[in-house]
């Protein structure tokens, strides 16, 4: 027979969980919100597991760090994930010059601004780097105060509709 993890919650504490649950934009937080609720309320492990879409250990985990830290200690900590191949910080002066010398060719822009990296990064992928460069360019019209400008064909101007 296992022992019964059950942590008993105040309804300030019922509240806040409640609250996440429902109303975070975070699905993580929201299925850990949602499995510390239904433990509280004598679920075993393995049913909430089921319910959550998360192993009865996890549940298990996620219960004993609710215990330790609170709410917060439901959140995912920093420094998790991927982390980014290219940063505003870093690479914008390098692909601002890159494209302003090859303006009309990304893949060339690209190519320079590789060129010019330090030696051991890693490369990106063409999607990647317009990926940037529209998130750069959203940034700097955002700034300006003008409205976002698409870099799709589709709202370039042309003969018909000059």
């Amino acid at each position: 027979m296992s022992r019964v993890n059950i942590p008993l919650l105040e309804e300030a504490d019922r509240a806040a969980l409640e609250a996440l649950y429902k109303h975070s934009p975070n699905h993580t937080l929201r299925q850990r919100c949602q499995a510390v609720l239904l433990k509280a309320a004598g679920r075993p492990s393995l049913d909430v597991g089921e319910v959550v879409g998360l192993c009865d250990a996890s549940v298990n985990s996620w219960v004993k760090r609710y215990r330790q830290e609170g709410i917060n200690g439901l959140e995912t900590k920093p420094g998790r994930g991927r982390k980014p191949l290219l940063t505003v910080a870093a690479d914008q002066e390098g692909i601002r010059s890159a494209v302003a010398d090859n303006r009309q060719r990304i893949t060339l822009a690209k190519a320079e601004w590789e060129s010019q990296r330090a030696a051991g990064e890693p490369g990106v992928g063409r999607d990647t780097f317009r990926t940037f460069l529209k998130a750069l360019a959203a940034d700097i019209s955002a700034s300006d105060g003008a409205q976002p400008t698409s870099l799709t064909r589709s709202a370039m101007p042309t003969a018909s509709n000059a």
